[in-house]
């Protein structure tokens, strides 16, 4: 049966017109496949599994939200892709091109584009091949959208089913939350939580992307990697990073961080974004140490009542109403202030145990998408005991990328 899209999903579809917002998630595998077309059956079939890669919207009616309908996976959902510079940075000078084609999800909400062979990939032993799943942000967070590609390639694990949330009435979900609200303030105020971070004035690298933009991919194996996780080591070498890169202006330098919301899913995007301070005038000791305290404070924020109580009033929004107000979100005007000054996802995308057409994953990648006010943004991606540390750039907002890159390499 048809099911109605969630209010944060289609707010998810209807910004993707002023803002793109595609997803690309990389794989590198170990080789090329002998016999290329049964690979493709292969993920075809997976994909004819797995309810939630069977689908696209049906958008009708400006009164009602859209809904998700079934789909078949036809033989243009997976494009085989063969460049004059088949390098490993040749296929990324691909991926960033494969941006400027977002996905219409009417049709489909995700494609899966294949490079092989590829030479001089990272970890390889010879030629491999290349996977980039492009997912439309309303069909899967970073999270979700890593469980869809990891079924394609061979995951037993099932994706699990979302079960949207009745919506309920809004103005009595709307009375709910500020009651919630003004909970989370009195525990604020009381020493409870700590109040998240304020805004801060924009730097360059939040100044609107140009036209020259960029991939770079930098490999690690994770137990080099100083600090207690992964993410905060990658926090605090990018604060290093840019820091060199744009001098004493960068005082107030944070990141915006997507995280998990706590709970069982009920829309296909499940996350928040954290604002986490990078702190570069800190030793890198007591700078992990407060980018730690910083993402466990968003997180225990995220738990309080007055979260999820904005959550179910956000759900319960007609959608006429959010209609409008995405119809007058203008991209054109810029930010005084903004909540971070760089984006940094990462998610662990578990065990090495996915392939392609026999050849092993090598590691994995994405690249969070910019925006109009966000000119550099970074990937932190691990898969096995492999971590891949990403950056997506305008030249606009960091000047040369590859002496980002190398600042950010020695850092690391």
């Amino acid at each position: 049966m048809p099911a109605r899209m969630t209010a944060v999903d289609a707010q998810f579809y209807w910004m993707s017109a002023k803002v793109p917002s595609d997803q690309f998630l990389l794989y590198a595998f170990d080789g090329v496949p002998t016999d290329f077309e049964r690979a493709v059956d292969e993920v075809k079939r997976r994909a004819q599994e797995c309810p939630a890669l069977r689908l696209r919207i049906e958008d009708g009616s400006p009164l009602t939200y859209p809904r998700w309908v079934p789909a078949t996976v036809g033989p243009t959902r997976l494009q085989r892709h063969r460049l004059d510079d088949d390098s490993w940075q040749g296929c990324l000078d691909a991926v960033v091109r494969l941006a400027d084609d977002q996905l219409d999800i009417r049709r489909a909400p995700w494609l899966l584009h294949i490079f092989t062979p590829v030479q001089g990939v990272p970890k390889s032993t010879g030629p491999g091949t290349l996977a980039v799943v492009q997912v439309a942000h309303a069909l899967a967070d970073g999270t979700r959208a890593s469980a869809l590609a990891a079924w394609l390639f061979g995951r037993p694990t099932p994706v699990p089913e979302i079960s949207p949330a009745a919506t309920g009435f809004l103005p009595r979900r709307a009375v709910a939350a500020a009651r919630a609200h003004r909970r989370l303030t009195r525990d604020i105020d009381a020493g409870l939580l700590i109040a998240p971070p304020r805004p801060r004035p924009p730097l360059p690298t939040n100044a609107r992307p140009g036209s020259t933009r960029a991939l770079r991919t930098l490999v690690r194996q994770r137990s080099p990697l100083p600090g207690p996780t992964v993410t905060v080591a990658a926090l605090a070498a990018v604060s290093d990073a840019i820091s060199a890169r744009l001098g004493d202006e960068v005082a107030s330098l944070a990141a915006e961080v997507p995280m998990a919301k706590p709970g069982a899913p009920q829309a296909n995007n499940h996350f928040f974004n954290a604002t986490v301070g990078l702190y570069p005038k800190l030793d890198r000791p007591a700078r992990a140490e407060r980018i730690a305290a910083d993402l466990a404070q968003a997180r225990r924020r995220s738990q309080h009542p007055a979260a999820r109580a904005a959550d179910r009033a956000f759900a319960a929004v007609p959608a006429p109403l959010l209609r409008w107000g995405v119809g007058h979100f203008d991209p054109d005007v810029l930010p005084t202030q903004v909540s971070g000054n760089t984006v940094i996802s990462s998610v662990n995308r578990g065990a090495a145990d996915l392939s392609f057409g026999g050849a092993p994953v090598l590691l994995t990648a994405s690249y969070p998408a910019l925006s109009p006010a966000m000119g550099l943004t970074h990937g932190v991606h691990g898969i096995g005991d492999t971590i891949a540390i990403s950056v997506h750039a305008a030249e606009s907002a960091i000047g040369d990328i590859d002496d980002y890159v190398a600042l950010l390499d020695a850092e690391l």
